[in-house]
């Protein structure tokens, strides 16, 4: 969600249910705000006590305000995705969920949720996705970053020709498990995403923390997790959160709820819809590529505005 509306809803429920929406849109853990001012970013929920055990907040209902068209730009380009891995501490198996994921979510049912969505010319979101490039920092601003760090860290990914400057690209900054984000990961977000200029493009990012060791019940996989891989696991349904929040609301301006500012992912956060048992034990309820995982759904705007897993 976006900052300033996200402020707004943190302002109703900032116990950790959804936060308000700023001008850097945040999931929150099982809540989707973060305090701040519109054009903050999106923020995607922490979990709260009543909703904890289905992957770290799963079971709240959405909210029944619909979404409407606020006339800012959409991203209806494919898209390209780009990840930067920040720290020391990333598995080769937490990577792998997380490059299958980005690999996969485009051309899926899921993320065709997103093709109901349009910009003012009626010319509607693609269901194209592609990862299209990553790079690596060890860890250069240390494991407690701020809003600015973040940004930072992409600005320089860009500047430095180590991923290109894309104004059809989201720009996912992944923290390891010994990472974490000064403005409230764990208590008042899980994700975020934002939008800056950098090299002269309009350059859209998001931040995902991975809740293995810092915030499992909160941010986190259900135990067990679909791919054994709790941190990234978690991490997955977060960044699909802020990645069609970044398509749909790339700069805080277009598909949005006027009620309480949520945006499309927002009103879906921390629930499942049907899901299925994997030979672990685990719940799942998208399958990309070869592996399963358990994705929040996503709100649909055709005929009934409501949750989906899937669409058609």
């Amino acid at each position: 969600m976006e900052l300033s509306r996200k402020l707004g809803l943190l302002a109703a429920g900032l116990a950790c249910a959804f936060a308000a929406q700023a001008q850097t849109v945040k999931e929150t853990p099982n809540s989707h705000f973060k305090p701040t001012g519109k054009g903050w970013g999106e923020l995607d929920n922490v979990a709260t006590e009543a909703s904890k055990g289905q992957a770290g907040g799963a079971g709240r209902s959405a909210s029944t305000s619909n979404l409407t068209y606020h006339g800012g730009p959409v991203m209806v380009a494919p898209t390209n995705m780009y990840y930067i891995w920040y720290g020391a501490q990333w598995d080769t198996a937490s990577k792998n969920v997380l490059t299958n994921l980005g690999q996969h979510i485009g051309g899926s049912p899921y993320f065709n949720i997103n093709t109901t969505y349009y910009n003012g010319s009626n010319v509607h979101v693609q269901n194209s996705v592609t990862l299209a490039g990553s790079t690596t920092d060890s860890g250069t601003l240390g494991t407690r970053l701020t809003d600015a760090n973040i940004a930072s860290i992409v600005s320089s990914a860009i500047t430095s020709g180590r991923l290109p400057a894309d104004a059809n690209g989201v720009y996912v900054v992944l923290t390891d498990k010994a990472t974490t984000a000064t403005s409230g990961f764990c208590t008042q977000y899980c994700g975020w995403h934002d939008h800056t200029t950098i090299s002269g493009k309009d350059i859209k990012y998001a931040f995902v923390g991975n809740a293995e060791t810092q915030c499992a019940s909160a941010c986190g996989a259900t135990s067990p997790s679909p791919n054994g891989t709790p941190g990234a696991d978690g991490a997955a349904s977060v960044l699909a959160h802020e990645l069609e929040e970044a398509v749909t609301d790339p700069n805080l301006n277009a598909w949005y709820s006027s009620f309480d500012g949520k945006e499309n992912a927002d009103k879906c956060a921390w629930t499942w819809g049907t899901t299925s048992t994997a030979s672990n034990g685990a719940k799942y309820n998208q399958t990309f590529g070869t592996m399963k995982y358990l994705i929040q759904q996503n709100w649909l705007i055709a005929s009934t505005q409501k949750c989906v897993s899937t669409y058609p």
